[in-house]
Formats: C-alpha cells, sequence, structure tokens
C-alpha cells in the first residue's frame, strides 16, 4: 500500500507541476469490430442521388439509448420496420408498421427521436413537401427495454399529425433532438426547395406544440450573374451541446438559376452559421446578436448580417445539408463539400462535376473564436454527402461516400486529415447514416448502409461497428 501511495503521489505531482508533460491523448483511429444484417432485400431505388434508407441527413435513421440500438428502414415491399438490438449483439428484433411507403422519393426517410422525460420513442416518415406520418410509442418503452416485449403493441397508430398538431402539408426533413431537459424537438421544412422556411415543434411528455417558423425564404440574393428573391435555409445540422447552446450551420438554395452560371448547376451558396441560447425561440449570428425570433414575423433571412461564415457562390456546386457537431467545449463544427476553384469557376454538372472533383472540407470554430476551414484530401468520387463525428478526445471523423472514413487529430488543430480505412468489402451505394448517439454511449462508431444494386432490385442493408480510440 505504502508504494501505491507513492506512486499516486508521483503522478499527481507530475500533472500539476509546470513544465512535466502528462501523457498526450490518442489520435483518431479505427478498429473495425462487426457487421450486422438488418435486412438481405430492402428496397432499392435511387432518386435525387440518393437511398430512402441511407440518406445522411436523417436525425435518425439509426440511433442508441440506454444499451439498445434503434434502426428504422423500408423492406422490398416498402413496408416500414423499425429494429432493436442489445449493443453488440448480432441479432436484430423486428416491427412492421402497418405503413408502406408511398412514392419512390429517396427523400421520404424515417427518422427517430428519444423523448427522454417518458421514455418514449417517436418516428416521422414518408414525407416531401407533403404530408408526413408519425408514430409513437407507449411511455417507458427506451427507460425498461429489457423487460418490455418488443412487439407492435408497445407502438401507436399510424397518424397524420402529431397527435393532433397538423403543422404544415408542405413538410419535409423531419429531425429529431433531445432538448437538455428532456424534452423531444422537431426541426422541419414548411414549403418546398427553393422557397421553404424552417420550423420548430416540442414535446414536453404530454402534448406537441407547434412553436413556429424560424427562417424566411424572402429577400433579394444577387450574385454575378442575377438575382433570386425566394429561397430555403438548409440545415447542415441541429445540435445541442454540452452547455446546451442550440447550433445550426446552414447553406441558402434559391430558388432563380438565373444566380448560376450555367444551368446544370446548384444554386446552394455560402455556408451560414446561428445559435440559440433559449431553446430555439431566438437564434444569433456568430457575433451574438439577435437575428430572428421563432413563431414571429422577424425570422432568419438571407440579407441578415453576420450569417456567413465561409463564403461561396453559386458557382461550385456546394453540397446542402452535410454535417455538422459540436466538441467537448461546446464549440461547432461542420463538413461542407463543393468543387474548388482550381478545378474551374463554373460547374456545368452538379453531379458529374462533384463525382470528378468535388472535396470535402472541415470548417470549425476555434477556442479563440476564430473559423479555420481545412480541406480533407481524399476525392469524394460523389456526388453525395460525408458525416462528421468527433470522439472523446475531440478527434474529428469524416464517414465519406462508401463507407470511407477519415480522420484528423486535435493536437494538431485539425490538419492531419488522412484516410483511416477505405471502405473494402462494404460495397456501400454512397451515403451512410451515422448513429451519432452511440459515439458517447459506448465510444463506437456505427453506421448503416446498403449495398449497391442496380434498378429497383432489393440489397442487403447492415450496420457495422468500429471501435474508437479507448
Amino acid at each position: 500500500m505504502r508504494r501505491r501511495a507513492v506512486l499516486a503521489t508521483a503522478i499527481l505531482a507530475a500533472v500539476a507541476t509546470p513544465g512535466i508533460a502528462r501523457a498526450a491523448d490518442p489520435g483518431p483511429s479505427v478498429t473495425k469490430k462487426s457487421t450486422t444484417q438488418l435486412d438481405a432485400q430492402a428496397v432499392y431505388f435511387v432518386s435525387y442521388d440518393g437511398l430512402v434508407n441511407n440518406n445522411s441527413f436523417q436525425k435518425n435513421g439509426l440511433l442508441t439509448y440506454k444499451g439498445y440500438q434503434y434502426a428504422a428502414w423500408y423492406t422490398a415491399g416498402k413496408h416500414a420496420v423499425v429494429a432493436r438490438r442489445v449493443l453488440g449483439a448480432t441479432a436484430w428484433s423486428t416491427i412492421t408498421l402497418s405503413h408502406t411507403l408511398k412514392s419512390d422519393d429517396s427523400h421520404n426517410v424515417i427518422s427517430m427521436g428519444v423523448s427522454k422525460v417518458d421514455g418514449r420513442l417517436h418516428l416521422n416518415l414518408d414525407s416531401h413537401s407533403d404530408g408526413f406520418f408519425y408514430v409513437k410509442s407507449v411511455a417507458g418503452l427506451l427507460d425498461n427495454p429489457a423487460s418490455t416485449a418488443w412487439s407492435s403493441a408497445v407502438l401507436g397508430a399510424v397518424q397524420t399529425s402529431l397527435d393532433g398538431v397538423a403543422l404544415t402539408s408542405q413538410f419535409t426533413y423531419p429531425q429529431f433532438i433531445a432538448t437538455p431537459e428532456g424534452k423531444l424537438q422537431l426541426s422541419y421544412r414548411v414549403g418546398i426547395s427553393g422557397n421553404g422556411r424552417n420550423a420548430l415543434a416540442e414535446y414536453d411528455g404530454s402534448a406537441w406544440t407547434a412553436l413556429g417558423e424560424w427562417s424566411s425564404s424572402t429577400g433579394t440574393y444577387t450574385s454575378t450573374h442575377g438575382s433570386s428573391t425566394a429561397r430555403n435555409m438548409y440545415l447542415h445540422g441541429i445540435d445541442y451541446d454540452v452547455n446546451g447552446r442550440l447550433h445550426s450551420f446552414f447553406t441558402w438554395r434559391e430558388q432563380s438559376a438565373a444566380v448560376m452560371c450555367s444551368g446544370g448547376g446548384i444554386t446552394n451558396h455560402d455556408t451560414g452559421y446561428v445559435y440559440s441560447t433559449d431553446r430555439g425561440r431566438s437564434w444569433r449570428n456568430d457575433a451574438g446578436t439577435v437575428v430572428g425570433t421563432t413563431g414571429s414575423s422577424n425570422t432568419v433571412a438571407v440579407t441578415d448580417a453576420g450569417l456567413v461564415v465561409d463564403s461561396l457562390n453559386p458557382d461550385h456546386s456546394l453540397m446542402n445539408q452535410e454535417s455538422q457537431s459540436t466538441d467537448s467545449a461546446g464549440l461547432p463544427h461542420a463538413i461542407i463539400s463543393y468543387v474548388p476553384g482550381r478545378f474551374g469557376q463554373c460547374t456545368t454538372d452538379y453531379v458529374t462535376d462533384r463525382t470528378a472533383n468535388g472535396r470535402a472540407f472541415h470548417v470549425r470554430k476555434n477556442a479563440s473564436g476564430s473559423w479555420q476551414k481545412t480541406e480533407i484530401p481524399v476525392a469524394l468520387g460523389s456526388s453525395q454527402r460525408t458525416k462528421l463525428v468527433l470522439d472523446k478526445y475531440d478527434n474529428a471523423y469524416a464517414v465519406l461516400p462508401y463507407g470511407r472514413i477519415a480522420g484528423a487529430s486535435k493536437a494538431s488543430g485539425y490538419t492531419d486529415w488522412a484516410l483511416l480505412y477505405d471502405g473494402g468489402g462494404l460495397n456501400a451505394f454512397g451515403e451512410v447514416v451515422v448513429d451519432e448517439p452511440r459515439v458517447k454511449a459506448d465510444n463506437v462508431l456505427s453506421f448503416m448502409y446498403q449495398e449497391k444494386s442496380s434498378g429497383t432490385t432489393p440489397s442487403a442493408l447492415h450496420v457495422v461497428d468500429f471501435a474508437l480510440p479507448a
């Protein structure tokens, strides 16, 4: 015992004494643990260059809560399914919902959320600028999974409102987010691409409330080519940090093609950023100035000052709805992607040009309050999106199309991006759906992917797990 006490005292002294370095945190690494199959024949069709079961903007198509992992998808027969497993288990238990996918539209995704205040699972599904479908489980289901049978009896009826709250007839892009108090919020778009507004609803454990819209579709944006008077704000995500601040990166999508150098491009421009300190009731720009109030006539608009943190015109096929996260200090990080100017100043076919020359970039706010951007030196080889993950040491990981994984260390200032896993053996179609809560739950990077197929031939859907640094 005496020796242990002396050793402990020496270690504490070394940590506390200036000039004596402590052991450095590990850099990024991934170790493949296992792959499980969700469905041997999941529905397969390509629309908007993506698959309905694997759009990376789903929040969440795959999630972990209290030792169980949950997944949702559509089968070959277009039936909506939700499944669960004990973390680390190979077998999944499934429930087939009384709902079938209404159209071959890859944006009609299934998103899941957890209301921690009452332990319910929530699903929003099958909408793209039209009506949505909603399912809410019995209370306590996720708090006591081992003692609750996994059957259709634990899920409520499929609704076309949030327990009577209709929201909008032009609903798209559901994203569930848990508030620090355990309530559940739903982020969504009202309207259509190029003319839509972001909005929020909130569930407090007893009822849903529509909080209202918080972004504007109006105002004039002018490029070197022309002007547009309508648009929508596409979110890269919406996330609470460790301090309870709500963050959102975004890009603007203009309605008028007049702002582009070529009609074959895409009208997205600029990377913007806003945050909220009052649970999404008001929104501030990076300088802290209030630029919008949810549910009011003063919403966040393209003409507001201080929104843009990375400027880019509409000629480079900037992708919308990419990815974001926050680190252990509450600082915001994002992944954006586009065709850099070294490959030309005018994309003429955004799918072809992004596939040939697209690159992803890591954008972050550093501790001094400045914004930094680093190119990830791995060609996308795809028109599709990349997901951002931060481990417990704040190392960054970019889960690229086809399930490839690149990483960069916090210690380097995120300048040492390198490919860690090449996706070999996955045969993944493109985008993947990352289980964001699981990284914090058990230090595992877990994502859902679907194998490549052709036409409308169904293909296998999997979840693969990678251990991150211990």
